[in-house]
């Protein structure tokens, strides 16, 4: 399983890097974030004061993780919020359809939400027959042609107007082509609109969870998260257990790195607080809340002290941003719910390092990811633990598919190595082959032919180090 994903992944990166039309459209949509972001700190300094604030808080709010989550599932349920425990994904996705099935609802309209991206919920409910629509406009898009966001914040990055607009004249029931953009936004407008009327259940994501009042926080800009969740009578947030927060107190510097780091604003257009239900003489808002607490490996992460650091991420995309891997080759590429750097660490954890080698091992290491992240998370450093866990079971080590990323050859390759240097006389003849003959060695041949896919050849000198200095008569050792 290890080679096929590393193939595919190669595979996808190679065909990516062919496509002049999504290099582009990455290469003026990352420029564009850089160039907002910078523009928000404008004084190093303060930016680094920010930085170590949001740090400080996400570390001391995962420090007290199980008694923040006890306690914010205490104040929810007091506010009338229902709240469910999910361990994986195919619990959550039940939880959720039991939801909608005693309320006899037959349409979902969806705000945005990775984590139900994580679930695959939409596939899920539409097997079961449930409409799943996604109301986020960049959602919207990639729905109409059965794709997977290609980036966290903004999901249809990889497509210009052009592509849009061909794509709403195709897909939309009497939809005039035109590149507009206004126009455009307002077809998707008069569809999603309806949609939230008829819709008999909202769902969204959560950006933050308040443990002292029981409070959702959703950060958007196009409102439509507040329409999926205040208009439909049944309300279902989604969340991984990660995004509590002690206090509101809290929230205020997260939500000013988290905008200012993610598509360079000052503040978003909207932001939610959700603490209940539609209450008593009040005229908007849901009749029913449910939130889903979601596990997914995040537990077994949590209880390493180096890698819970992965759990600090507050979902801004700025390490994709500044990604030169990322930037090159789009978020499919990665053929993961969360692509870039972010999800060279996540995605492993989740899934298995073994089965996803491919993704820890796509990465130059160049610590532009690190440099940017708002609450500083050490990506560089967790991915060169990955990878030591792939090939090794460390004892006391709980990282998923620890050591399966091994083969056969590459243990043979390194016993071999440790055998000639520990005994001179085999490394001497070794030696002695290699610099004689090493250079007749095809560039395809089974043992190079990883490393010359994308590297030249190694060449051999025609003389060791050791014959070389007996030849000008120096005495050996």
């Amino acid at each position: 399983m290890h080679a096929d994903t590393e193939i595919k992944f190669r595979d996808s990166a190679a065909k990516a890097l062919l496509d002049p039309q999504l290099r582009a459209n990455f290469r003026r949509a990352m420029d564009g974030l850089i160039f907002k972001r910078k523009a928000q700190f404008p004084n190093p300094r303060d930016l680094e004061d920010l930085r170590d604030l949001s740090t400080a808080i996400r570390s001391r709010s995962l420090l007290n993780l199980p008694a923040l989550l006890e306690q914010f599932e205490t104040q929810a349920t007091k506010n009338g919020i229902q709240v469910h425990w999910a361990e994986t994904c195919d619990q959550a996705n039940e939880l959720i359809l039991g939801i909608l099935r005693s309320k006899g609802a037959k349409t979902l309209v969806k705000g945005k939400s990775m984590v139900s991206e994580e679930m695959h919920l939409n596939a899920f409910l539409e097997e079961h027959g449930i409409e799943a629509l996604e109301s986020d406009l960049g959602e919207y898009i990639i729905q109409l042609d059965g794709e997977t966001p290609s980036h966290i914040i903004m999901p249809a990055i990889h497509k210009n107007k052009n592509q849009i607009a061909r794509q709403f004249s195709q897909k939309i029931k009497d939809a005039k082509y035109t590149e507009d953009v206004d126009e455009l936004t307002a077809m998707a407008r008069k569809v999603l609109r309806q949609k939230f009327l008829d819709a008999d259940a909202g769902l969204s994501g959560v950006n933050f969870a308040v443990a002292e009042t029981g409070t959702l926080c959703l950060v958007e800009n196009e409102g439509n998260g507040r329409m999926s969740t205040h208009v439909p009578p049944i309300h279902i947030a989604v969340m991984g257990l990660e995004k509590v927060v002690a206090t509101l107190e809290d929230v205020a510097p997260l939500y000013a790195i988290l905008t200012r780091s993610a598509t360079g604003q000052a503040v978003s257009t909207y932001f939610n607080l959700i603490t209940a239900p539609r209450g008593a003489g009040e005229k908007d808002g849901p009749q029913e809340m449910h939130l889903v607490i979601l596990d997914n490996g995040r537990s077994r992460i949590y209880a390493d002290p180096q890698l819970q650091a992965t759990l600090r991420c507050i979902r801004c995309g700025a390490c994709m941003n500044h990604c030169p891997v990322y930037t090159r080759v789009g978020g499919h590429a990665y053929e993961a719910v969360y692509p870039g750097p972010i999800g060279k660490i996540l995605t492993p954890q989740t899934e298995g390092v073994g089965v996803r080698h491919d993704l820890i091992h796509g990465s130059s290491l160049c610590g532009a990811c690190g440099e940017v992240c708002p609450v500083k998370i050490p990506i560089p450093e967790i991915l060169v633990r990955l990878r030591r866990e792939a090939t090794h079971e460390d004892v006391g080590s709980q990282v998923n598919g620890k050591g399966t990323g091994r083969t056969a050859t590459e243990d043979w390759a390194w016993r071999l190595w440790a055998l000639a240097n520990k005994r001179p006389a085999l490394y001497r003849v070794i030696t002695w082959f290699a610099t004689r003959f090493g250079n007749a060695l095809p560039a395809g041949a089974p043992l190079i032919k990883d490393w010359t896919r994308t590297r030249t050849k190694p060449v051999p000198a025609r003389r060791s180090l050791s014959e070389r200095v007996r030849a000008k008569g120096v005495p050996h050792v």
